[in-house]
């Protein structure tokens, strides 16, 4: 054993582990540096404030900027994923990322790299998809010269995981369970709190460098018994299992991201990462490492704690890259579009701007959006149906709310608290789509205005933009109304449309730049 690093980088550390290991390697008194691709999904994480911690934008597609944000670190925690439009953008992106991360481990001067990645089909250059590219990582990282421990994790169970997240809403919301074949398949979960601890493990354990080691839980559950368990751990009634003589994991996929909030890509990545993970000895990473691991139902248990208590730190759905679009930080006559259309409604209300702020950031979820949530329903019906995200996403927190949070079919741009709540579309639209919340306290009260903008693409943008515009008076009217009852404010003036919002209801031209 040695001294902890002076420096330890974690890149991608606004991911679902990244996020749970930044502070953990805090709390064990390391200098860190964090690293992702935005500022301010960094900046309003619970972490951000400690004086052991620098934060830094950086993507790993971008070979100079990541070059800088290793310069002075010893050891560098790669837990990178990309994301793309199709499977072979995602492959592409994964592995020239790592490349990249080659090079610039070698130039810094870095002492080893730490990987997490998933199991995948034999781990090669072979493998196709999201998993093999996965692989394929490790295996770059690993031909560099700087020292690597490549972890290839089970399937990882914690609250906001795509395992968990699967599980709760398909046991919750079918009383009868179609059981395709891979749902027999024993898998030996991990979880999240055994992955932490691993990660933290390796740092100091010189016996784990350059090795690669496989990290699952202590024991084989299959998917339709991990789906009997959540149910006893939930007290809900016993669940009709139908086996079904077929694998299918393509339809499986399919069906599950119609009942559930996951969508079928990552879906169909989960159920061949399920497949793949079967017949692997997991001994020798628990000799080595030397961490307890958690049952799969006592990380059910916790999972399901922290969940109803509101306590889930990180979510899947959260991960990625929010990189907010040129127009929206500019007028329509700035942007120089005669496609950006605004619509707008103002009401003055009779209290503070805290009291209002208290029901924004608790919009959409289980809460709704306080007026016509059966058309929201209704929206995210059509969305799912056209492939995208819908409204099952919901969201991480109830009671929080931050940069680069999912809520429902939109992303948190800015969470600025009592001024602005600005949230961009994440559903099918012929364009791209952004709602925004912005209050300016008044002298005996403040104003609320609600926007919805819109950069159309041809004609089809037109169209949708005008079909849209007798729902938008409706919702949003109705909308205001109710916020200012449900915050026991009385209304002075409105709801009326409003012209010309004012610039609190774009995204501030200094958004994401260091401070």
């Amino acid at each position: 054993m040695s001294n902890p690093p002076r420096t330890v980088a974690v890149i991608g550390a606004t991911g679902y582990v990244g996020g749970r290991l930044v502070p953990a390697l805090l709390k064990k008194g390391h200098h860190v540096r964090a690293v992702a691709r935005s500022l301010e999904k960094l900046r309003c994480r619970s972490f951000a404030a400690s004086p052991q911690l620098e934060i830094v934008a950086a993507d790993a597609l971008d070979e100079n900027r990541l070059g800088e944000a290793m310069r002075n670190c010893r050891v560098a925690y790669y837990l990178v994923t990309h994301a793309g439009t199709t499977r072979g953008d995602v492959a592409h992106k994964n592995r020239k990322a790592a490349r990249n991360m080659v090079r610039v481990a070698e130039r810094a001067g870095l002492h080893r790299i730490i990987y997490l990645g998933g199991r995948s089909a034999q781990d090669s250059f072979k493998s196709s998809g999201h998993l093999g590219s996965r692989g394929d990582v490790g295996w770059i990282l690993a031909c560099g010269k700087v020292p690597v421990t490549w972890l290839k994790a089970a399937p990882i169970l914690g609250s906001g995981s795509l395992y968990f997240e699967m599980l709760r809403a398909l046991v919750e919301r079918l009383p009868v369970l179609p059981a395709p074949r891979w749902t027999v398949t024993p898998v030996q979960a991990i979880d999240i709190g055994d992955v932490i601890a691993c990660l933290l493990e390796c740092l100091d354990n010189h016996a784990t460098i350059g090795r690669t080691l496989d990290i699952g839980g202590p024991e084989s559950v299959s998917w339709r018994d991990a789906c009997v368990v959540y149910g006893e751990e939930a007290g809900l009634p016993g669940r009709i299992i139908i086996p079904v003589p077929a694998t299918a994991p393509r339809l499986s996929a399919y069906g599950i991201s119609c009942v559930t909030p996951v969508p079928m890509r990552p879906a169909l990545s989960f159920i061949e990462g399920l497949l793949d993970d079967a017949a692997v000895d997991y001994n020798r990473a628990r000799q080595l490492i030397g961490v307890d691991m958690t049952s799969v139902r006592h990380g059910i248990r916790r999972a399901l704690q922290e969940t109803r208590q509101q306590l889930t730190q990180t979510c899947w759905s959260d991960a990625g890259e929010i990189r907010p679009p040129e127009w929206l930080a500019c007028s329509a006559a700035r942007f120089g579009s005669a496609n950006i259309y605004e619509c707008s409604y103002r009401a003055i209300l009779e209290c503070p701007p805290e009291e209002v702020w208290r029901l924004l950031k608790a919009a959409g979820g289980r809460t709704g959006w306080y007026f016509g949530n059966s058309l929201w329903k209704a929206r995210g019906l059509v969305d799912r149906l056209l492939g995208g995200v819908g409204l099952s996403r919901g969201r991480r927190s109830q009671e929080e709310i931050r940069t680069g949070d999912a809520l429902d079919f939109w992303r948190v741009l800015l969470a600025e608290e009592n001024v602005r709540l600005i949230l961009l579309a994440e559903m099918k639209t012929p364009g791209e789509a952004a709602l925004i919340f912005s209050l300016r306290r008044l002298q005996d009260g403040c104003e609320l205005v609600q926007t919805a903008r819109f950069l159309g693409r041809g004609v089809g943008g037109l169209c949708y933009w005008y079909a849209m515009a007798p729902f938008h008076a409706f919702l949003f009217q109705g909308m205001l109304k109710n916020i200012a009852y449900r915050a026991g404010c009385g209304l002075r003036a409105g709801p009326e449309k409003f012209v010309g919002p004012h610039e609190s209801c774009r995204l501030p031209s200094n958004w994401g730049q260091p401070n």
